[in-house]
């Protein structure tokens, strides 16, 4: 194998070691010591395309949000909406397409999963000077739509 670039070979096992610490276990650890709403750590990342799409989410947006078919997505949408997370609604513009709206539950469970993931953040960076924080989220921004507009949805 041909020996890459260090910074790239770098880049590589740091995004190898965030994808590890992203176990749902690893949130559902942060989730319990903050006391919050206990929620399956799968539903998150339904509430979280939700959220993105400015709470006007299909079920065909989360399938494509999440790199899942639209069964799975369908699966995952029910669920969401039996634990009154995600209210369907028919949209005024197109009666055959339902829209989704995060509920108040969800809103609070959103609101508490993303102060957990930056206190963690903070944490993480604490020792870092001001200016070093600015930059690496200047960098991880840009290197996130970088790499998303390389992976096709």
């Amino acid at each position: 194998m041909e020996q890459s670039d260090p910074a790239i070979v770098a880049i590589e096992r740091a995004m190898v070691a965030i994808r590890r610490s992203q176990t749902r276990r690893a949130l559902n650890r942060i989730a319990a010591r903050s006391g919050g709403p206990a929620v399956d750590p799968t539903l998150f990342g339904v509430l979280d395309a939700v959220e993105a799409h400015a709470g006007d989410a299909t079920v065909t947006d989360i399938a494509t949000t999440l790199g899942v078919d639209q069964p799975r997505a369908s699966r995952l949408v029910a669920r969401a909406v039996a634990e009154d997370l995600l209210e369907r609604h028919a949209d005024q513009n197109d009666a055959r397409r339902v829209l989704l709206h995060l509920t108040p539950r969800a809103h609070t469970v959103l609101d508490q999963a993303h102060a957990n993931r930056q206190a963690v953040f903070a944490t993480a960076t604490a020792a870092w000077p001001e200016r070093d924080r600015d930059e690496f989220a200047r960098l991880l921004t840009a290197f996130v739509a970088d790499y998303q507009s390389l992976t096709p949805p």
